[in-house]
């Protein structure tokens, strides 16, 4: 395959042999019948009605469907229901051309977050389904700018999600960068018409946004197709951490010794903790993140042990605070300046800050099965901690917290995402 007609490969729409309407039966143990309908999504662009403009990649021919009739209960708990669509019943404003299946899951996985983050303007940008930045703001352009400083260089061709109707100067900052797709509740007269000014921009408005945080509570069908066709079907997570009285002491009982941790958050950090759980919430695991301050300072994401997973995290810190510094000063991303001088000056005051890790958040996905994870963070000068609790060293944990000074509280809850 020539280099043209690999790049024509991600213009081109893939084959769609999916019918325009799917039928999934369910039956209990005295054989009654449950039946959830669904309808593919179509959208017209440039005259051609189409769905997907392809799957994962341009080779897999892929369809979106949205539930139309019908309706699932378990355990006394309604889980499917039609008529509440949020991407699956987005407008798209503008196409550039038809979507694919990334740009829909990127979203989703956008939304996953901010449900929790309701009470607040906030943005996650998304790439591949794991968030590159997720900040809170006192106004949307002020959410959107911290997340997108948290890692501009990953921002690069990602999913751009506000929680609050977009206005003109917030569009204006997004099209001054490359995006693949803009989603919001609404825009405000201007906003549109700003970032149509980037020709292959997805706008999205999803009205059901005004209300997300109604998917707080909600659990859905997940399905996960295996190799030969069979399926894992699982209830959707749902965070049991809302509030700060929701966490749990970080304490233990082992070999008849109490231990427990004795510091106690401060106000900033129950904030953070409390944010950064719920941004954690959305990275695929194993993950270890760091937040300060309401944003997103180092996100590790789908590695296979703790400790590693913390100290590309950590890492992450350091080179992002490097970049966005010397951006800020010279206009120059870190692999776009010659000037050495100017690095070395930038390099040395990051050290200094410990990356911007000193007094941040630091949120595991699951327990820390050993101290050595945890002292990744400790070292760095993190203020507090935040993970499920329930391994059997437990103990050596919240010794380690105590030795560094340093807060820490459970969830009781794990919230692996693969």
């Amino acid at each position: 395959m020539s280099a043209k007609s690999l790049s024509d490969a991600y213009r081109d729409l893939a084959a769609d042999p999916f019918p325009p309407r799917m039928e999934m039966a369910f039956y209990d143990e005295a054989g009654r019948r449950t039946a959830l309908v669904y309808e593919k999504v179509l959208w017209e662009v440039e005259g051609e009605r189409r769905g997907l403009r392809y799957g994962e990649n341009p080779d897999q021919s892929a369809a979106l469907y949205r539930p139309v009739g019908g309706n699932l209960s378990l355990g006394g708990v309604l889980l499917v229901e039609p008529g509440e669509g949020l991407v699956s019943a987005a407008e798209l404003l503008q196409f550039g051309k038809h979507p694919g299946k990334i740009n829909l899951t990127d979203v989703d996985s956008a939304l996953g977050i901010l449900r929790y983050l309701a009470g607040t303007p906030a943005c996650a940008i998304m790439k591949h389904n794991n968030p590159s930045g997720v900040a809170l703001g006192p106004t949307v352009s002020d959410a959107y700018r911290r997340a997108y400083l948290a890692d501009r260089v990953a921002a690069f061709g990602g999913a751009v999600v506000v929680n609050r109707s977009l206005d003109r100067s917030c569009a204006e900052e997004i099209a001054a960068s490359y995006c693949e797709v803009v989603a919001a509740p609404d825009y405000e007269e201007g906003a549109v018409g700003v970032l149509a000014g980037r020709k292959n921009l997805r706008i999205m408005r999803i009205p059901a946004m005004e209300r997300l945080e109604t998917w707080a509570l909600r659990a859905e069908l997940d399905f996960k197709s295996l190799l030969d066709g069979s399926l894992i079907v699982q209830t959707s997570f749902v965070s049991r951490i809302r509030t700060r009285e929701d966490f749990l002491g970080a304490e233990c009982e082992r070999k008849g010794v109490r231990h427990a941790v004795r510091r106690e958050p401060t106000e900033a950090e129950w904030k953070d903790m409390l944010f950064g759980w719920l941004v954690e919430t959305g990275v695929t695991s194993n993950s270890v993140i760091y937040v300060k301050d309401g944003v997103t300072i180092g996100i590790g994401t789908g590695e296979q042990d703790r400790v590693g997973v913390a100290e590309i995290a950590r890492d992450k810190a350091y080179r992002k605070l490097e970049d966005r510094l010397l951006w800020e000063r010279s206009g120059l991303g870190w692999n776009e300046s010659a000037d050495e001088s100017a690095k070395a000056e930038v390099r040395a005051e990051v050290r200094e800050l410990h990356g911007g890790l000193s007094g941040s958040v630091m949120i595991s996905d699951a327990f820390f099965p050993f101290k050595d994870g945890i002292e990744v963070g400790l070292r760095e000068g993190v203020g507090a901690v935040v993970q499920p609790g329930g391994s059997m060293r437990d103990d050596e944990v919240i010794e380690a917290c105590n030795e560094f000074g340093v807060a820490m509280k459970f969830t009781g809850q794990r919230c692996f995402r693969h």
